[in-house]
């Protein structure tokens, strides 16, 4: 299935986790896409799982929250690939601990990566894809978002800005129409919620060491035997970026395998 043939991408948080695999599945369905990263470690990993498909993928190194820099990104980017048809803002950190315990400089890197960092990429991306081909924006939101992560006051507050702004977006660019979706992924397994990732600017869970695991007892998906692999978000962001998306926008899709009926 080549959905994204001749099809021009820039994912963010290409070098790790659903951000990687997001990568590999538009690579497979035909793209040329630009994976962009804070880790240049993570994103020759990408390029190293690519394999055949190598050949329609570059790499940029950008950190999502400093505003020369994703200017400098999005312009290496249009450059490699001639224009935008699709951008993916996948790239994310997440801190946790008691908010009382929270400093301010934390709170605000959560934010200042999360939703500032996607505006910024929105912002410098929407000139060039006013003049693609069926443009669309995926983003990510959580489903911390909607429902309660304990110990994750900054991180739910970033996501639920990320839903909101997608709305407004939506809104704003429907009659030049861009597209504007967010995913809302829970009990994926990542290097974001195993603590293994340098890649897609994340960082583990890192619970507080006196964590009421009771406050997690409604955060266990229905479905298989635990959480699922990142290829399970990559396949609903492909789709929403797709022709088969075309007629989705101001919304955001669920993919957490039943965790919060």
């Amino acid at each position: 299935m080549n959905r994204y043939e001749g099809r021009r991408a820039l994912i963010t948080g290409g070098g790790s986790g659903i951000g990687q695999a997001t990568v590999l599945r538009m690579l497979a369905e035909g793209a040329r896409v630009v994976a962009a990263d804070v880790s240049e470690a993570g994103l020759k990993d990408t390029t190293a799982r690519a394999g055949a498909d190598a050949e329609r993928l570059s790499t940029v190194v950008v950190d999502i929250a400093d505003e020369t820099s994703v200017r400098q990104a999005v312009a290496s980017a249009l450059e490699t690939l001639g224009g935008l048809d699709v951008l993916v803002n996948a790239a994310g950190i997440l801190r946790s601990s008691h908010t009382h315990e929270t400093s301010l400089a934390d709170f605000t890197r959560v934010i200042s990566v999360n939703l500032t960092g996607t505006f910024l990429m929105i912002r410098e991306a929407i000139p060039a894809l006013l003049h693609g081909t069926a443009p669309a924006v995926v983003n990510f939101s959580s489903t911390s978002a909607m429902f309660a992560h304990p110990y994750m006051a900054a991180y739910a507050a970033s996501k639920g800005g990320i839903q909101s702004m997608t709305h407004a977006l939506a809104a704003e660019y429907s009659k030049q129409g861009i597209r504007f979706t967010a995913v809302q992924p829970g009990s994926i397994s990542s290097g974001m919620t195993d603590g293994s990732g340098e890649s897609r600017q994340s960082q583990g869970p890192g619970l507080p060491e006196d964590t009421d695991w009771s406050l997690f007892a409604k955060l266990s998906p229905a479905l298989g035997d635990g959480f699922a692999g990142p290829e399970a978000v990559a396949g609903v962001v492909a789709m929403l970026a797709s022709r088969d998306g075309e007629f989705i926008t101001g919304t955001e899709i669920r993919v957490d395998g039943g965790t919060h009926f």
